[in-house]
This record gives C-alpha cells, sequence and structure tokens, in this order.
C-alpha cells in the first residue's frame, strides 16, 4: 500500500474512533437525547451505560495496533446489533443505515492502514 493510501486509512479510522467516543459519551452520560432514544427505541435507560461499556471495550481493542483486527470485528457486532434495534423499531432508513456507515469507515480505515486486515480478504 501506498504511503497515501496509509495515510487514508489512518484518517478514517480517527474519524471513525472519534465519532464512537462521542457516541460512548453520549451514552455514558445519558442526556435527555439519549433517554428519549433509548425509550424511542424500546429499550431502558439503564441499559445506556452499559452499552458504553462494551463500545469502549471496542474502541480501546481497535485503537491498539496489536488488537485492531479484534476490536473491528466486535465493532461489527455492536454495530449490527444497532442496525438490528433500529429494524426492529422501524426507524427511518438513515438511522437505520447509519451503524453500517460507521462500520464501513472503521473497517476501511482498518484495510488501508493494516496489512492484517487486507490479508483476512
Amino acid at each position: 500500500m501506498s504511503r497515501a493510501a496509509r495515510m487514508t486509512g489512518i484518517v478514517l479510522s480517527v474519524i471513525g474512533a472519534l465519532f464512537m467516543l462521542m457516541d460512548i459519551t453520549m451514552h455514558a452520560t445519558k442526556p435527555q437525547p439519549v433517554v428519549a432514544a433509548f425509550a424511542q427505541l424500546g429499550l431502558p435507560a439503564f441499559f445506556a451505560p452499559l452499552t458504553a461499556i462494551a463500545a469502549g471495550i471496542c474502541l480501546v481493542l481497535y485503537v491498539i495496533p496489536r488488537t485492531a483486527v479484534l476490536g473491528a470485528v466486535l465493532f461489527t457486532g455492536y454495530l449490527g446489533g444497532a442496525i438490528a434495534i433500529q429494524l426492529r423499531a422501524g426507524m427511518p432508513a438513515f438511522e437505520t443505515a447509519f451503524p453500517l456507515a460507521i462500520a464501513v469507515i472503521l473497517w476501511g480505515g482498518l484495510w488501508l492502514r493494516d496489512p492484517r486486515a487486507r490479508a483476512l480478504f
């Protein structure tokens, strides 16, 4: 891979990681919009900090180079669950597709920056 591709991968990975860090912070602090969103999805509010912990573990694994592939795999499950919950609740297409977009950013960044990820495919 070229240096430009590797740098693009790093930028995509940082964007995805920063978004997930924001998501983790929001779920951990439970501001009113998060509580309302969880209610709309039919989830109890106490579930928000638990999702923050799960996503936090995925994020730590994703940003450590040796465990980045494991972090991406776990994020795939986490974000797949988010998609399933959105579909079950009958949410609009954008809300349902957004976790998929984040997963593509995380995997795309990893694929461009890590030869082990490319070897998987």
